[in-house]
Order: C-alpha cells, then structure tokens, then sequence
C-alpha cells in the first residue's frame, strides 16, 4: 500500500513511523517537513498530501502536527479524505471500523514510539467489512452536496 506522511516539523517519532511502514512492507510517500527536512505550513503540507490520497497517488495517509487537530481539519476539507486524530489505538480501531478512515491523524506532542506502534497495529490489522459501502456513500453523499 502507498502511505502519504507528513509532518510540518520534524520530530523523532515521524522517523519511527516511516521506518515502521516499511517494516511492514508499505511503500512511504514523503510531504512537508519530512521530505524538505526543514519546517513548513501544516496546512499547505496536510493540503498536498491529502491531494495525493484523492488522485489515487497514495492510498492512504499518517498525518502528523503538533497537536493533530490543525492538519486533520484540512485534511477533511478535500474530498474523499476521511482524517480521523487518534491518540490510542482503541480510537484508531474505531475510526477504521465505523468511520472508514483513510487518514490517520497523530500529535507530534503526545505520540511516542510505543505508542505509535500501538496505533499503527491497530489502524493494520483492524479488519473492515469491505462490502458494507454504506458509510462511505454517506459521507459522499454529503460532500456532494456541499461541493
């Protein structure tokens, strides 16, 4: 799978994850700061990469600022992007199952390692009825409506 990440600032667990994606055998796709190796906007940076994920460029994300909230924000404002902040892996498990979300949205501040591992198990392995469309269509159907 293509894995958009992205941060606006570097922090260690970025590289963390980026080293765990590959472990995993997922090909990592770079935005912003983890690319540039040098601080940028988190809106342009969630703006880019989430444009990666609605042309079919990546198939999903990791999404990392601060707190996570700002680049989840924009990240939603593209469609078909589905961001959900997570800060354990119960929610991330949530967030696949009942939200089918294809952006995971971290806090550079309270991610560490450990837990980082903990979501990432968590948003992979969680298993997802892919015949029930009917969440998606939904949340299209609502996009639609507003774009």
């Amino acid at each position: 799978m293509k894995i958009a990440v992205c941060s606006d600032e570097l922090y260690p667990v970025n590289e963390f994850v980026v080293r765990e994606l590959e472990r995993l055998g997922h090909q990592v796709i770079l935005f912003g700061a983890i690319k540039s190796r040098q601080n940028e906007s988190w809106i342009q940076t969630a703006q880019i990469a989430a444009e990666a994920i609605h042309h079919g460029e990546c198939d999903e994300g990791i999404f990392f600022c601060w707190t996570g909230t700002g680049i989840c924000i924009v990240a939603n404002k593209i469609p078909g992007i589905r961001a959900a902040l997570c800060t354990d892996a119960q929610t991330a498990k949530g967030a696949r199952i009942w939200n089918r979300a294809n952006v995971l949205a971290l806090s550079n501040r309270l991610v560490t390692q450990d837990l980082a591992k903990e979501i990432l198990d968590s948003w992979f392995n969680t298993k997802v009825d892919e015949e029930d469309e009917q969440i998606i269509k939904e949340i299209e159907a609502i996009e639609r409506k507003h774009y």
